[in-house]
């Protein structure tokens, strides 16, 4: 399904394939030979999602981009079934595995690699060919790896990241209520969404 949002449109080239089931909403613009399949969304809220050439996301996974955070993703990227890339870059040949995720303004450096149910928090620079193993955490310029069962020692780092800036555009201790309203109107400009015909 191909969206128009804030009056931008999904830019398909002839070359590039979307699964008849998975979404692509906004400024999202695919490369060449890019492919996106099953089930998955690419979703462009204020701002972009660029996909470069050759490059494949998997069933189910949900990629987003905003203003200040867009996600940028090179060529030959390999996306798995049911990852999370939230306003990340990813380099050349980054490889994200099933159900890692990327959160905003981090960046996995060419070749990288985020293997299953890894995360990478907000801000986090992973250096080209780095790998953050199947469940841990990197955290931090540059990325330092840990082992979910160290949260203190995740928690000294991700604490100076600044998530609820990053991430909600407040400040640490802001309530969930004014967080959720302020959501509750962003995201309500998908009212006015347009469902695009394939041949327009």
């Amino acid at each position: 399904m191909l969206i128009e949002h804030r009056g931008r449109r999904p830019v398909v080239p002839a070359s590039a394939y979307v699964a008849p089931s998975a979404t692509l909403c906004g400024a999202v613009v695919l490369g060449e030979g890019a492919r996106v399949l099953h089930g998955a969304v690419l979703t462009a809220e204020d701002g972009e999602v660029r996909v470069g050439r050759d490059t494949v996301v998997m069933e189910h996974a949900l990629v987003r981009g905003r203003a200040g955070h867009p996600a940028v993703f090179g060529d030959a990227v390999l996306v798995g079934p049911h990852a999370h890339v939230n306003g990340a870059t990813l380099g050349d040949e980054v490889f994200v595995a099933t159900g890692a995720s990327l959160f905003p303004g981090s960046v996995a450096g060419p070749g990288a690699e985020v293997r299953i149910n890894a995360v990478v928090q907000v801000g986090t620079r992973l250096e080209p060919g780095a790998v953050v193993p199947i469940g841990w955490i990197a955290v931090g310029d540059p990325a330092q790896l840990f082992p979910p069962d160290r949260h203190d020692e995740i928690w000294a780092v991700q604490r100076e990241l600044d998530f609820p800036g990053t991430v909600y555009g407040v400040p640490r201790g802001t309530s969930m209520r004014e967080i959720m309203a302020r959501q509750s109107a962003f995201y309500g400009a998908h009212r006015e969404d347009r469902v695009l015909d394939p041949e327009e």
